[in-house]
């Protein structure tokens, strides 16, 4: 594993989506438990820019578990309403440290902060430092 700390890419993944209305409860205010979605999206795009697909993973023998995630909310998104989810790297070395910000774009408003951790995993295997194959994707 890396013996020297590695420097976080600055890169920011960005998201645009409308608020479905299938994503609404009967205040056409989105659910809470969506936002964790839109998240996901983020981090997919974030993913891909360092070449985190499913042939890396498959081909490396690993995969990613979500660890510990938190959201707080601060301005509610409703139907129709334009967000945009930035995700970014906090930290890459012992675990997949992920930040996010969800801005309702129709009021220009924050409306949420969020982060996830996500450990390396081979087989049934928690490592404790993220595989070098990794770190080497994120340089």
């Amino acid at each position: 594993m890396s013996a020297t700390p590695m420097n976080v890419p600055t890169f920011r993944a960005v998201h645009r989506q409308r608020i479905p209305f299938h994503d609404c409860d009967p205040l056409a205010i989105a659910w809470h438990g969506h936002y964790y979605k839109y998240l996901e999206i983020a981090r997919t795009v974030l993913f891909e820019r360092f070449g985190f697909d499913e042939a890396f993973f498959r081909g490396e023998g690993l995969h990613l578990v979500v660890i510990e995630s938190r959201c707080r909310h601060a301005f509610p998104c409703r139907f129709g309403d334009e967000i945009e989810v930035q995700a970014w790297w906090k930290d890459v070395e012992q675990r997949l440290h992920i930040a996010y910000e969800v801005r309702n774009l129709t009021h220009g408003r924050r409306a949420a902060r969020a982060w996830t951790t996500l450990v390396a995993m081979r087989g049934d295997e928690m490592l404790l430092e993220t595989p070098d194959a990794m770190l080497r994707q994120l340089v």
